[in-house]
């Protein structure tokens, strides 16, 4: 656009009425300048830096969120090869890494190329256990759950089954909810615990939120937050999806457990008895202590 051009535009809009900003006042000119400025910076911060910031903790360090001592992890083959000797002596947010969830099975066939492996791994280095179907809707629940008993192995005192459900596939909001029940209680007729459902909030109060869904334990995705949005009962968080830690190549997953060591063990497969939880003093039960005071 050259000078001849600019002028002409600026004539045909004198000609049709709009006003060259050039006429306002000169505090109008200011007062929109300093608006256009703060607009400017609400956009970038809430859709570039505050999206983000909790992410740069997990990726440079950062400790969120705060209040939980329980801390783990959750991995499949995406991790590669796990070096369980650093990982054992890890730190998480500062504190060691308790507990990790492995995927086993997803669909009806097919079974994560280092589960056998790393749930071996993981035992062996003194870490509580878990193991986690990723559910298809386009796959029948039963063969599903049939699936996933038999590979998954689970034993006393590690968590209960896992049911990773996140899409609904071209499934009505009734039929992911029939088909989701029907692999719970196959696999609970089994182990005889109730399994933990993993998804993220929205999905759950979507698609999951009822009286029978909500009598099972939830392990809720929902990252780069400080607090939990999800209002309901959960048991496990996963607040960020981009950790790094010693003994894992690359990313991780980031979970906590809410509530004591006490509280975990007795939520295990097995239901450990009371003198083989590594807990300390202050987190023992009135009970547990007055029994142990009766017996000395």
């Amino acid at each position: 656009m050259g000078p001849n051009d600019l002028r002409h535009t600026e004539f045909k809009m004198e000609k049709i009425g709009m006003p060259r900003f050039s006429f306002f006042p000169k505090w109008v000119q200011r007062l929109f300048a300093v608006l256009t400025w703060v607009v400017y910076a609400f956009v970038f911060y809430h859709f570039l830096v505050s999206p983000f910031s909790l992410r740069w903790k997990g990726l440079y360090g950062g400790t969120y969120p705060q209040g939980y001592s329980i801390r783990g992890i959750d991995i499949s083959h995406y991790q590669g090869k796990v070096d369980w000797n650093r990982l054992k002596n890890a730190v998480l947010d500062g504190e060691p890494v308790s507990f990790v969830i492995i995927k086993a099975t997803e669909g009806t066939d097919f079974l994560d190329e280092n589960y056998k492996e790393n749930i071996h791994n993981a035992r062996n280095a003194g870490f509580i256990c878990g193991a986690y179907h990723f559910f298809l809707p386009s796959e029948s629940p039963r063969l599903q759950a049939e699936y996933y008993i038999q590979h998954s192995g689970l034993q006393n005192g590690d968590f209960p089954p896992v049911l990773d459900i996140e899409h609904e596939g071209n499934l009505s909001p009734e039929a992911i909810h029939s088909a989701a029940l029907e692999w719970l209680q196959i696999v609970e007729k089994h182990y005889g615990i109730k399994p933990i459902i993993y998804t993220n909030y929205k999905f759950k109060m979507a698609y999951l939120n009822d009286s029978v869904m909500n009598t099972y334990p939830y392990w809720i995705a929902h990252y780069y937050v400080d607090s939990l949005k999800y209002q309901g009962e959960w048991k496990l968080w996963q607040y960020t999806d981009n950790g790094n830690l010693d003994g894992i190549s690359g990313h991780v997953d980031y979970n906590l457990y809410n509530g004591s060591m006490y509280d975990l063990y007795k939520f295990l497969i097995g239901h450990r008895e009371d003198n083989e939880y590594p807990i300390t003093a202050e987190e023992q039960p009135d009970s547990l202590i007055t029994l142990k005071q009766e017996e000395e």
